[in-house]
């Protein structure tokens, strides 16, 4: 893997994929001043650092972005409520932060768009940022369901701290 600042039409291009997953933030989403990391066996790339962070990963198979929580943080900030987040009951955000997984149990509210496999932003009630993940069911089923998974945690706010590979 190699690393190099992004060109202005490779930026464009990645704004534009932004733009179609996640509504229109692309701009926001993807400052100018990302580095890329690229495979040296296929040529692509695979990952977006920002400063010197894992900031978003692109998917092989579908070109999509996985967000990790650099972007989520900047996400959750620019995206109107709800759009792209599941809120958590405050009891549970500890377990969250932590890595563990969100089950609709906990599930205070959550982006009735969301579908099965979306990229979503975890919150806690007050729209703290708590973890990244994806999502298992949508998002009106979340809430309306009391049992089983919702979101599976890529990553919560603690753990991109404790484990340091993320810096």
């Amino acid at each position: 893997m190699y690393r190099r600042r992004a060109s202005t039409e490779e930026l464009e291009e990645l704004r534009w994929v932004a733009n179609l997953q996640f509504d229109g933030y692309g701009v926001e989403l993807i400052p100018d001043d990302i580095i890329l990391v690229i495979s040296p066996s296929t040529g692509k790339i695979r990952y977006l650092l920002h400063d010197n962070k894992l900031y978003l990963s692109l998917r092989a198979g579908d070109h999509r972005f996985l967000l990790h929580i650099p972007s989520a943080k900047v996400l959750n900030k620019v995206a109107k409520h709800p759009r792209f987040r599941v809120y958590v009951n405050n009891n549970y955000a500890e377990f969250i932060k932590s890595g563990g997984n969100v089950f609709s149990k906990h599930v205070v509210m959550a982006d009735p768009e969301i579908r099965p496999g979306d990229e979503v932003v975890v919150v806690d009630e007050n729209g703290e940022l708590i973890g990244v993940g994806r999502a298992i069911r949508p998002g009106w089923e979340m809430i309306y369901y009391n049992w089983g998974e919702a979101v599976r945690i890529r990553e919560g706010v603690l753990e991109e701290f404790r484990s340091g590979k993320r810096n």
